[in-house]
């Protein structure tokens, strides 16, 4: 029985000691193939660069796909203690997707939204229920359709869980990505603007529902600054 054990134990060592953690990522390889602009400017990104325990990682993309984004965001989306990277990529014919990466490469997309130079820009990835599983936020085509939506990731799948029509975080051309996700001490709320850059609304998920309240008129990015979402 205890030799057994042993062996059990030793089989498994090996894969524990080749676990990889990602420390940092970073997109590279401008490349003006994608001329949508919707960030201010024809280039994207060609590359994930993904800085692991003492070794760097890059992934190149096909030509028919761009990183059409700020920044890579970590986070840990499968509650094993090291993050994921959660990035925007977009196709010459059928835009913009939400995905996500691991050590060893892609590991789940959302579907392509369908039409080129449609696109999204991401809010955040936070527990937004409390239920100790954590969700990602976005808003699909933010100049167009207007629309929220929360994916979880399950395995090799992003699942959608929600959406709500009607929120903003993007103007077309603007470099900044606006809003976020507030970490509040009564849980985390979602910082957006309404359709109409006129108001800042605040949308929570609870029991599978997701509901805004108007915060006040909106006067500017900083008027999105997540934190100010949290009371006091």
């Amino acid at each position: 029985m205890r030799g057994g054990a042993l062996v059990a134990l030793l089989a498994l060592w090996p894969v524990a000691a080749a676990a990889e953690t990602i420390r940092a990522a970073d997109y590279a390889d401008a490349t003006g193939r994608y001329p949508h602009g919707a960030l201010g400017d024809d280039l994207e990104w060609g590359a994930l660069l993904l800085t692991l325990d003492g070794q760097q990682r890059r992934f190149t993309l096909p030509d028919a796909l761009v990183f059409e984004d700020t920044a890579p965001r970590l986070a840990d989306l499968d509650g094993d203690g090291a993050p994921e990277v959660i990035v925007v990529e977009s196709h010459a014919a059928q835009g913009a997707r939400l995905a996500v990466w691991g050590p060893g490469g892609r590991i789940a997309a959302t579907p392509f939204i369908g039409t080129r130079f449609r696109w999204l820009a991401l809010l955040g990835a936070a527990d937004l229920d409390g239920d100790g599983r954590v969700e990602i936020a976005y808003v699909e085509t933010p100049h167009l359709g207007r629309t929220l939506r929360l994916v979880r990731l399950e395995g090799d799948r992003l699942v959608p869980l929600a959406d709500l029509p009607g929120l903003t975080n993007h103007r077309f051309g603007d470099p900044q990505i606006q809003g976020g996700i507030g970490l509040c001490p009564g849980g985390p709320v979602i910082v957006t603007a309404d359709a109409g850059w006129q108001r800042i609304l605040h949308t929570i998920w609870q029991d599978g529902r997701l509901t805004p309240q108007d915060a006040g008129p909106y006067t500017g990015p900083d008027s999105l600054a997540p934190g100010r979402a949290c009371p006091g």
